[in-house]
């Protein structure tokens, strides 16, 4: 199972960056990545996600197949294994998916000066952020496959990651180049489950 942790990581990446960059790259002739200043929110946003992938996808499975660090007695076990294969799969899928309904508007990371077209559509219709919502399912998954202490720190890291840059970061910058439209989109939308996180409608002046 940990060789296939392995695999699916592999293909997580592949998927997930320089697929969906290639593809941005050829529509637009931009890649749609945005990298933060050293320190900044932005940057801990992508630095957590992407240690906590690895932990999960690279050092858990090295570590069960090395016989470092043993899996947690609780998890241990085919059918949680088994599971996290499936969430694993159908988080790789998802996340293309959502990368790809994003269109032009696909991006890692923000600029300051920058705007795209506010996306509502397809996933984006049920949750504001299907792309992370699917790239938490993805690390769940891979957790799961080999559940030792180093993948579920992995699993930590990349939901803490990514709150960071949703609400620090994305949601700043959105609510100040959408406006109300974002806004009222964020009233009734779910952050990464269906209704949940919703932000307040802002009230009208006076």
């Amino acid at each position: 199972m940990a060789v296939l942790a392995l695999s699916l990581y592999g293909a997580f990446l592949l998927i997930a960056g320089p697929l969906r960059a290639g593809i941005q790259y050829r529509r637009t002739g931009d890649t749609g990545a945005r990298h933060g200043r050293l320190g900044t929110a932005q940057w801990w946003g992508s630095i957590a996600p992407g240690l906590g992938s690895l932990l999960a996808g690279i050092l858990a499975p090295a570590a069960e197949i090395t016989g470092l660090v043993h899996p947690l007695p609780g998890l241990d076990g085919m059918p949680v294994r088994i599971t996290g294969v499936v969430l694993a799969v159908l988080g790789i899928a998802a996340t293309f998916t959502a990368q790809l309904a994003m269109g032009a508007s696909w991006r890692i990371g923000v600029a300051p000066g920058e705007t795209t077209a506010l996306v509502t559509t397809g996933p984006f219709k049920l949750v504001r952020n299907p792309i992370y919502t699917a790239a938490i399912l993805t690390v769940s998954g891979l957790a799961l496959m080999v559940p030792n202490p180093l993948a579920l720190a992995g699993l930590a890291a990349t939901v803490i990651g990514i709150e960071i840059t949703v609400r620090l970061v994305e949601e700043p910058y959105l609510l100040r180049v959408h406006g109300a439209a974002y806004a009222g989109y964020a009233a009734r939308t779910g952050r990464f489950l269906p209704r949940l996180g919703r932000l307040s409608a802002p009230r009208p002046p006076g």
